[in-house]
């Protein structure tokens, strides 16, 4: 497991993050990869929303709006966060949680 340190840039708005060969948007690319594990927010590491409701999505409800809470959530802890916990321990990159 890596811990990716959070770059911020002079607004604030933009994070990226170091991935595989390069910088990476942390909003666009890290919320959606299946390597992502969580977002670190002080000591703890908070586990991704975004395969949470992925992973919830059998159970039936609303999968548009599940899933568009978790990527909200996500945006803030982002916010608050400190780095990302990544499992891409062979150096892939980016890889679509919701590819198969």
């Amino acid at each position: 497991m890596k811990i990716l340190e959070f770059h911020r840039d002079g607004s604030g708005d933009r994070v990226k993050v170091a991935c595989a060969d390069r910088e990476v948007s942390v909003h666009s690319h890290c919320g959606y990869c299946k390597h992502c594990a969580g977002v670190r927010v002080g000591k703890r590491t908070i586990p991704t929303p975004q395969r949470q409701a992925f992973a919830g999505l059998s159970q039936g409800g609303s999968p548009d709006e599940n899933l568009l809470n978790a990527a909200m959530m996500f945006n803030t802890l982002v916010r608050d966060g400190t780095a990302i916990e990544c499992d891409d321990d062979a150096g892939e990159g980016f890889a679509s949680m919701y590819r198969r």
